[in-house]
């Protein structure tokens, strides 16, 4: 009995320390801790992070004000309208022009969860074509990112989408950013926005 004790003594203590290891990037009430970029919108509504086309139709970014090196994020998020978006890491901004990776965020067949080099190589890996079924058009997906070093894997709604190792990647450094692409007609909720350093 006494073991038994000790042993969830030892699965509470290590849960519980997991948890202070993973940290909210978004309190749910504000943008606290982000910077916009851009002339497009970005607010809060009902405890979910929302960015929406503005008149201008023009890029635009929400991007940590901490910089990520090595990490695993895990965020949800639900597509309104059938626009483009993203996760960039690893990303410096001057004005709208961005530079680092993204993770894509688009509609159905067009490689969620693939990697896009900005104003660089372009598409770097894109999922298999069998994988693009993994999104959820209109609902809440859920996705994962882990970025150690050199590599990259992402993951939609529990299913590995990519695995990249580079080496320009792995000389990036920068903050996290979330992005509205141009042309207009966008609108993506975000939540559950956590990230885990790995030293």
């Amino acid at each position: 009995m006494k073991q038994l004790l000790l042993f969830s003594g030892f699965l509470l203590l290590s849960c519980s320390l997991a948890a202070q290891k993973k940290k909210s990037l978004f309190n749910g009430k504000d943008l606290t801790g982000w910077t916009i970029h851009g002339t497009e919108k970005w607010y809060v509504d009902n405890g979910e992070l929302v960015c929406e086309s503005g008149p201008d139709k023009e890029y635009g970014y929400l991007s940590t004000n901490e910089k990520y090196k090595n990490f695993e994020l895990t965020l949800q998020f639900k597509q309104e309208a059938n626009g483009n978006s993203g996760v960039f890491f690893r990303s410096a901004i001057e004005g709208v022009k961005i530079s680092g990776w993204q993770v894509e965020v688009a509609p159905l067949n067009a490689h969620t969860g693939g990697i896009y080099e900005s104003y660089g190589r372009g598409w770097i890996i894109q999922p298999k074509p069998e994988d693009e079924q993994w999104l959820k058009p209109g609902e809440w997906n859920t996705l994962n990112i882990k970025v150690i070093n050199d590599e990259v894997t992402t993951w939609l709604n529990g299913h590995q989408m990519i695995y990249l190792k580079d080496e320009k990647v792995g000389q990036g450094d920068g903050f996290i950013a979330l992005q509205i692409h141009s042309g207009g007609g966008i609108k993506v909720r975000w939540r559950e926005i956590r990230i885990k350093v790995k030293r």
